[in-house]
């Protein structure tokens, strides 16, 4: 109630711009990149609390924050930010919460740098446009991640890329694909952390979502991200190698009927050795399930790469 009746106090345009912050920075987003909001909402008392009670130590973020060290980094910055907003040192008040937040955390013993890169820490993420309306109750997505490229067990599906955040938020602000998401089955290919597919079961209505990779510590991981977001019971996961009959798998032993209505897949085209076994295992879902809508989004990080997928498309 404390952050609604503070939320009232606002501008419509403060509110904005420190809820945009608070997406970015749940999303661990390197400073470089943030939205910081206008000096004029710093140096409102009510946005620094605001920020306070919903960033740092608030109910609803205090068992999901950043880790220490991103905190520190972005606390140190945003008070030199509200300190430079200051017109009257007399009326301008600079919020004691915040100070308070930042002199813990700068006498808090911080793990290496080996040992942060190694950490999974978590992640929220809010499948909507930057210039969504302001809603009362967000979407979000809260995932374990590994922020490292390259993890130590040598994969990249412990964290979360470009091509599943654009998909999600296109799925999100899209009414005819929220529609054929709804009450249908759903089945993600290369899922990683599995934004997609919670946000499928979680937020999009999917009768079903079958989330699978290939890799296993993936998958399990994938397990506890399910489950974080309340909807393990709405999806199943496992792993499933491209190339490989579909019917032999493990999807078909579980239920020999098995059908699928939407397959989904994000940033499975990085490297041009898994295209065709990528591009195998689609032509057999179009043959088994031939209405089947399959949708893949791409970050483009090498052209040759995508061409190639194009043409194993064609």
């Amino acid at each position: 109630m404390r952050v609604m009746r503070m939320a009232q106090t606002l501008s419509e345009e403060a509110l904005r711009e420190i809820r945009l912050f608070r997406r970015q920075y749940l999303q661990l987003l390197d400073t470089q990149h943030l939205a910081w909001p206008s000096s004029g909402t710093l140096r409102s008392y009510h946005a620094q609390e605001w920020i306070y009670e919903n960033l740092f130590q608030g109910n609803d973020v205090e068992h999901f924050l950043p880790p220490e060290r991103y905190r520190l980094r972005i606390l140190k910055l945003l008070m030199s930010k509200i300190e430079n907003s200051i017109v009257d040192p007399e009326e301008d008040e600079i919020s004691d919460s915040l100070m308070s937040t930042l002199a813990e955390l700068m006498f808090s013993p911080m793990p290496d740098d080996a040992t942060a890169a190694q950490q999974r820490n978590w992640v929220t993420y809010t499948p909507l446009p930057q210039d969504s309306p302001i809603l009362d109750k967000e979407p979000e997505l809260k995932l374990l991640e590994n922020r490292a490229v390259i993890s130590g067990a040598g994969t990249t599906g412990l964290r979360t890329w470009e091509a599943a955040l654009h998909l999600s938020s296109y799925l999100v602000s899209t009414p005819e694909l929220m529609s054929s998401i709804k009450g249908k089955k759903v089945v993600e290919l290369g899922a990683g952390t599995g934004i997609l597919s919670i946000l499928c079961a979680s937020h999009l209505g999917a009768a079903h979502v079958t989330a699978t990779d290939g890799d296993e510590g993936v998958a399990q991981a994938l397990h506890e991200n399910a489950a974080f977001n309340d909807v393990k019971d709405a999806m199943d996961i496992g792993v499933l190698w491209w190339g490989r009959a579909l019917k032999g798998s493990w999807m078909f032993e579980k239920d020999p009927s098995f059908s699928c209505d939407l397959v989904l897949g994000a940033d499975v085209t990085y490297d041009k050795a898994v295209i065709p076994a990528l591009v195998s295992t689609m032509r057999d879902m179009f043959e088994v399930w031939p209405h089947v809508q399959i949708i893949v989004a791409a970050t483009i990080r090498n052209s040759d790469t995508f061409a190639a997928f194009e043409h194993a498309c064609g």
